[in-house]
């Protein structure tokens, strides 16, 4: 009999839906034209993507004209940051950021500081906030960019978007924001938000890998990333990935469609799975905020005595799949960044466990994991050396 398989890493990466792939097939072997071509198989390229573009400005409430696709979410984050920040050097050479955005961009800015830009890394309280006078006192005459992500990998912290695209307009500051696990759970209107740059990817709501899209507000001076012919209008070359592109249209068409059904179904999942671990377990801690101000789907809880890699090697062999963390580092023997930031201690950082829920999670398998978690971290623990010294102070 096959194991039973039980998905909790949408976070980290979503199944591509059928309906998704049903529009992508005809695009690898019927549609196949290259789309800067003008015989008629290319022109049905072409089109295609001019129907992407438009379910993607619909998504985010933008003009076509200011969508752009890209190879996924690191490409988006790279060219929002480096483009602005090598087009407005003249004005200033000072970015702000946090400290718990997502690789993609952390490293991007990182690589800025080895040639010449300043930047300042933003503090988060224990729930994953900015201090948003912090970042008003941040500012400063040089200051170009602005980024923030939408809503945290790792904790699910949904940041006060608006405030802070309010404070950068106010400030005439660019203000860009990674929304790739924001998009398809909370409504975004980047108008509205004052947002712009906003970059997203299609695998994290029901789309194909490698691809993604970047939100460039009209009119901003941005330089290119990716150099050579005219595609993207002529700001992102490349021959267009034309089934992936349909993909990330239809994808974030289903996404959008009923968010705020979708979001109550995996807020209550959620809240059912965070109380059930917390009432069943001891010594464990929520990370994150709770509430609205958190993604629907995303669990994140320490328990302390253990190591997070235990758990997760415990939790697949009952055909769970979790993470203990963001999926890019999830190979790393340091401790999440997020956490560190939000001040939990080396230890209980190390003994966290991410589960981020999505369309497939039944409540059903959010009860059997329920079941299985409890025995499992009651093993683990008997054999820690940090608990059995805990114990044996008799520490409550």
């Amino acid at each position: 009999m096959d194991k039973k398989i039980i998905y909790m890493d949408y976070a980290a990466t979503t199944y591509t839906k059928e309906e998704v792939l049903k529009e992508m097939l005809p695009y690898f072997t019927e549609y196949y034209g290259n789309p800067s071509s003008i015989y008629s198989i290319a022109r049905e390229t072409k089109k295609a993507i001019d129907v992407a573009r438009d379910r993607v400005s619909k998504a985010l409430s933008c003009g076509t004209d200011e969508v752009y696709f890209t190879a996924g979410g690191s490409e988006a984050d790279n060219w929002a940051i480096k483009g602005i920040a090598f087009a407005h050097a003249n004005k200033g050479k000072h970015i702000i950021t946090t400290k718990i955005e997502h690789h993609g961009l952390l490293h991007t800015c990182e690589w800025l500081e080895k040639n010449g830009f300043e930047v300042t890394y933003l503090d988060v309280n224990e729930e994953g906030f900015v201090d948003l006078d912090q970042l008003k006192r941040s500012i400063k005459d040089d200051t170009i960019l602005v980024s923030v992500m939408f809503a945290n990998n790792e904790i699910g912290t949904i940041q006060p978007i608006k405030e802070i695209g309010e404070i950068c307009k106010e400030r005439k500051i660019i203000f860009h924001t990674d929304a790739v696990q924001a998009v398809g759970h909370v409504e975004i209107d980047v108008k509205e938000l004052n947002i712009d740059l906003l970059s997203l990817a299609g695998h994290k709501i029901y789309g194909p890998k490698g691809v993604g899209a970047l939100y460039i507000r009209k009119g901003l001076k941005i330089d290119n990333l990716i150099h050579g012919g005219g595609q993207e209008r002529a700001r992102r070359a490349g021959t267009e990935n034309v089934a992936g592109i349909v993909g990330l249209g239809k994808a974030i068409e289903l996404a959008t469609a009923d968010i705020k059904k979708d979001s109550e179904k995996l807020s209550f999942l959620r809240d059912k799975l965070m109380s059930g671990i917390v009432e069943k377990i001891p010594y464990t801690k929520i990370n994150g905020p709770k509430g609205e101000k958190r993604l629907p789907g995303n669990v994140n809880i320490s328990f302390k005595f253990i190591e997070g890699e235990g758990i997760l090697l415990s939790l697949d062999y009952e055909g769970i799949c979790a993470s203990s963390g963001s999926a890019c580092t999830s190979g790393a023997l340091d401790p999440s960044h997020v956490l560190l930031s939000i001040g939990l201690d080396h230890e209980t950082a190390h003994g966290s466990l991410r589960l981020s829920l999505g369309d497939n999670t039944t409540e059903e398998e959010v009860e059997y994991v329920l079941e299985k978690l409890p025995p499992i971290i009651e093993r683990l623990r008997s054999m820690s050396p940090l608990w059995y010294d805990f114990k044996k102070r008799g520490e409550k």
